[in-house]
């Protein structure tokens, strides 16, 4: 629904598809701040359509009669619809309707960060092509504003360097397992038990959710498309209490971080667990909750923090895209902003650092055998591929007729340390599997 010119519209229209955890929460957002939501654009924002599969689930939320279906394509054929939803999930049929809605002239909101970290050049495209706005702050990190910050916000700025803990599931476990103890698989049963994790939690503790949002978030910040494929990626699986333990003695705490850094014309890309200083404010991110940090050229180091899922937090992020589509039609403007805010013209490839070649302190931790030389033997092959020791810890505890014994390096090269680790697993004297994790020591310091 369109305005004569300079003409403010009284009623906008949108369409929801997907009336699940989040299409809840946006559709009580509306009704319960539809008084500052009116206040704030000078019009009234209505949700025409809902659709689901399930039409007669009690979502807790009543809608007026006639506007739930159970068909898709009655709000994106509807003609009173300018602003189409998004909230299905998934790279399939959610990409049909997004398309779909697109080809018709409709802006459209969505969550759906798998769907753009796979397909989001061709969905941002065909929305350049069509004239219409695509917005999707909730896609990375529930409420936090973090995609607008990087949009319009820090828009002068090249962003240097940028650390996220960006999956609430993974934080948790990792949480409740510095605060409490416990072993990763009971925390993980326990997680679930309480909803906080999936029945199958492979999608956040083996980091592909998160790596999907740092997609998007890489996408942003130099202007180019790259997907999961391009993204070093590690879960949470071997941390172990021991590891917790020992990133305590040496005044660390352990977090999956999302990590991007533009080095050299170079962007790392990575996702794994990483010990990080217990005085830095990522490390006190604790339970569900999120936060980014990010440094600008310019403005120096900027973090946001909040509660990164959750039916409320992430509708609140839908709705404020909503509000921003809103004033565009008001105005009577669209692609004011372009989806990367960078020009057409400008987004690029670019070149992704090989993990191989990263060079950053290593944590290492061995269960070897308790003997005189054990200790030689292991520093022995260390020194052999270039790999020096910063500090040594060993305790008495045996765990299967092994010790425990922790090395920290100095700066090494992630090739030289994996082919150390994998000379070293051949040795009789290793019991189990070699379990090692990155260091970043300055988080958000100037490269």
């Amino acid at each position: 629904m369109t305005s004569d010119k300079g003409k403010k519209l009284k009623r906008i229209n949108a369409g929801l598809i997907g009336f699940g955890t989040v299409g809840t929460g946006v559709v009580k957002v509306l009704r319960e701040n539809a008084g500052v939501i009116k206040d704030k654009l000078g019009c009234e924002l209505v949700l025409k359509k809902i659709a689901d599969r399930d039409t007669a689930r009690d979502r807790g939320v009543k809608v007026d009669e006639g506007v739930l279906t159970a068909d898709a394509m009655d709000v994106i054929n509807d003609p009173e619809i300018s602003i189409v939803i998004e909230l299905v999930g998934g790279t399939g049929i959610a990409k049909t309707f997004i398309m779909e809605a697109l080809e018709r002239g409709k802006h459209v909101v969505t969550a759906n960060k798998a769907l753009l970290s796979t397909h989001g050049k061709e969905i941002f495209r065909k929305a350049s092509e069509k004239g219409v706005d695509i917005y999707f702050e909730a896609s990375v990190a529930g409420g936090i504003p973090v995609i607008k910050a990087l949009r319009e916000g820090l828009a002068a700025n090249r962003i240097e360097s940028l650390y996220g803990i960006i999956n609430g599931t993974a934080n948790y476990i990792l949480s409740k397992m510095t605060n409490d103890g416990g072993k990763f698989e009971d925390v993980l049963r326990r997680a679930q038990e309480k909803g906080y994790a999936e029945t199958d939690p492979s999608y956040d503790v083996d980091g592909i959710d998160t790596a999907h949002k740092l997609a998007i978030l890489i996408n942003l910040c130099y202007g180019t498309y790259i997907g999961l494929g391009d993204i070093f990626t590690e879960g949470i699986r071997d941390i172990s209490q021991l590891d917790i333990k020992f990133a305590r003695e040496f005044g660390y705490r352990i977090k999956l971080l999302a990590i991007a850094k533009s080095i050299d014309g170079r962007v790392e890309a990575r996702v794994h667990p990483t010990m990080i200083p217990a005085a830095h404010p990522l490390a006190m991110v604790d339970g569900a909750y999120n936060a980014v940090h990010l440094r600008g050229d310019a403005v120096g180091p900027v973090m946001f923090y909040g509660l990164g899922a959750g039916m409320m937090p992430t509708a609140s992020a839908v709705v404020a895209d909503l509000m921003d589509i809103c004033r565009n039609l008001n105005k009577d403007i669209s692609n004011r902003l372009s989806p990367l805010s960078y020009t057409d013209e400008a987004v690029r490839e670019i070149k992704i650092r090989d993990i191989n070649s990263l060079e950053i302190p290593y944590y290492i931790r061995f269960l070897a055998v308790d003997k005189p030389g054990a200790l030689s033997k292991i520093s022995g092959v260390l020194g052999n591929h270039n790999i020096s020791i910063s500090s040594v810890i060993q305790k008495d505890r045996k765990i299967g007729g092994a010790v425990p014994l922790v090395i920290l390096t100095h700066n090494a090269q992630e090739r030289s340390l994996r082919d150390a680790i994998a000379e070293i697993q051949k040795m009789d004297i290793i019991h189990d599997k070699i379990v090692y994790v990155r260091i970043e020591e300055n988080l958000g310091a100037a490269n």
